[in-house]
């Protein structure tokens, strides 16, 4: 289920969705915000390892304004993408060699999680370090249509105010 469109779809942005996360997954139609909530970070906890559900936590905090528990969501989901993909813990530490970021896997979702993190920074007010996430995006995996160019757009925007 898309949380934000109603749409029904067994597919999820980050791979495969284990069983007992799905549970919880399957019963968000038509829940209210708290009980998604609730749902999401059980899902979280039951299956750590399934990337789905930090995607699907991050924009449903970052969709409420919910900044601190949506970056607390991304910096989980883009450590346990790191342990998957065989990156380094730290993302500034991270280096192209060995990682595929232009397939789907691990790799690519630690990627996207980290743009998601520099536009949490960016909305926190810590431009600084939305743009070294940024810098990093670009250095292991530049101008591959991953939708950086609007948070660089945005970032600027806010140098220029």
């Amino acid at each position: 289920m898309n949380l934000f469109t109603g749409e029904s779809s067994d597919a999820f942005f980050g791979g495969e969705v284990t069983p007992a996360a799905r549970r919880m997954l399957d019963q968000i139609a038509g829940a209210t915000p708290a009980q998604i909530e609730a749902l999401l970070w059980t899902a979280q906890a039951s299956s750590p390892e399934c990337l789905p559900v930090y995607y699907l936590l991050y924009k449903f905090h970052a969709s409420r304004r919910q900044f601190e528990l949506a970056e607390k969501a991304a910096q989980t989901g883009l450590s346990q993408a790191a342990r998957q993909a065989g990156l380094a813990e730290n993302w500034r530490e991270a280096v192209a060699n060995g990682a595929d970021f232009a397939s789907t896997g691990p790799a690519r979702f630690w990627l996207f999680t980290l743009k998601a993190l520099a536009f949490i920074m960016l909305r926190q007010g810590r431009s600084d370090e939305a743009s070294a996430a940024l810098g990093k995006i670009r250095e292991l995996h530049s101008g591959h249509g991953l939708g950086d160019d609007v948070i660089n757009a945005l970032l600027e925007g806010t140098r220029n105010s």
